[in-house]
């Protein structure tokens, strides 16, 4: 397990970058805290000499100072916001022409499946589900027309791990980028750059944020084509946050690892705690030595993070007994926030993959670990565990 939160090169360690990074005192009053600049326009002293803003779609110092934390945080040159995860993974798919092939996970989010199956799919872009902790399969998998390797680790919702560096030579040695959804982890756990990914995206709304009051999205890539296009992609489709958001962003990413240490620590517990509970068929937690992922989680992640998923042997039924029994664990979507979520993927999240390869054991049940007091939580969980045995 990875020893340090230091990045190669800078002498700080994470919570410094992550408070400190593109957050210098405003020059102008001393605030500490970076300013929510509203303005949509700004004034030219002539014909194109401004300060370096122009129009707010193009750029915001508000935008700008988010983007620059976020690249700090996960040791990249070039940092770009976007007004939702779905427009991030939507930016950087936008390489792709008719014609050309990608890779997804054969677990992949919903949203990002319905993206690629429903949109991209339907403008010439051919896709292939693959397991991508067989590496064999990759290979299998590839095509001539193949451009692209999207993953996603830890996998939503099982929780599958897989290993960044070896997908990442595999699609190198095709002359094809690796793009890493890391929002699971977050770049305080686990840093897909430096394992060889070409850029890395993140669902703002969920960990960064970290408070279930921001919809945002973020890539970050040291790749100078990859973020040509990017900020072309951003200016020219205008999928962008308002400066409220990226302050609320910002604001939520000081706090990520004081944060995660807690989540993480409470997830192991509720995850041990469900291993012995009667009503529960299988438990999916990186944390677990049993877990298929375990050892390859301990060396590219800083700790196993704060998602939880597991069966019942009840099935559907009891999921859904168990979904409508909590009161800390809200029944709702999204993750990564302060407080506790439960969600059933195959009804929620991931509707989209009904009927797919990738279709969700409808008795699978989703943890999003928050704050709370852990006994209060165990409680919980077990009042509700307790219905589907019933």
């Amino acid at each position: 397990m990875n020893t340090s939160n230091d990045l190669a090169g800078t002498s700080q360690g994470f919570s410094t970058r992550a408070i400190h990074a593109g957050q210098d005192p405003d020059p102008a009053t001393g605030a500490v805290v970076t300013p929510i600049h509203l303005a949509s326009t700004f004034a030219q002293e002539a014909v194109g000499k401004h300060k370096g803003f122009d129009y707010a779609r193009t750029r915001n110092p508000t935008r700008v100072s988010l983007e620059a934390t976020i690249a700090s945080l996960e040791g990249a040159a070039h940092g770009f916001a976007f007004s939702s995860g779905m427009a991030a993974v939507d930016a950087m798919l936008r390489l792709l022409r008719p014609g050309d092939h990608i890779l997804i996970p054969n677990d992949a989010y919903g949203g990002t499946y319905r993206l690629v199956s429903s949109i991209y799919a339907g403008s010439g872009v051919t896709f292939s589900p693959v397991e991508l902790r067989d590496h064999d399969a990759v290979q299998a998998a590839w095509r001539d027309e193949t451009r692209l390797v999207w993953l996603e680790t830890p996998s939503n919702p099982k929780l599958n791990i897989i290993d960044i560096e070896a997908v990442a030579a595999i699609a190198h040695a095709h002359g094809a980028p690796c793009i890493v959804d890391n929002t699971f982890a977050t770049p305080y756990l686990q840093r897909p750059l430096e394992l060889g990914a070409d850029a890395v995206v993140h669902s703002s709304t969920k960990y960064l944020g970290g408070h279930s009051d921001v919809v945002g999205g973020l890539v970050v890539t040291n790749d100078e084509e990859l973020a040509g296009h990017l900020g072309f992609v951003q200016n020219s489709a205008g999928a962008v946050p308002g400066p409220f958001d990226c302050y609320l962003v910002q604001r939520g990413l000081k706090t990520l690892a004081v944060r995660l240490d807690r989540q993480c620590a409470n997830a192991r517990l509720l995850t041990e705690h469900l291993l012995d509970h009667p009503a529960v068929q299988e438990v999916y937690y990186p944390g677990l030595a049993g877990h298929p992922g375990h050892e390859l989680a301990a060396r590219q992640m800083l700790d196993f993070g704060a998602m939880v998923s597991f069966t019942l042997r009840g099935g559907e039924a009891a999921a859904l007994e168990v979904a409508a029994g909590t009161r800390l664990f809200a029944l709702a979507e999204s993750l990564g926030a302060v407080e506790s979520l439960i969600e059933l993927p195959a009804k929620m999240t991931h509707s989209s993959v009904a009927g797919s390869e990738l279709e969700v054991d409808p008795s699978l049940i989703r943890l999003s670990v928050g704050l709370e007091t852990v006994e209060d939580l165990l409680e919980d969980i077990d009042r509700a565990l307790g219905r589907a045995c019933l």
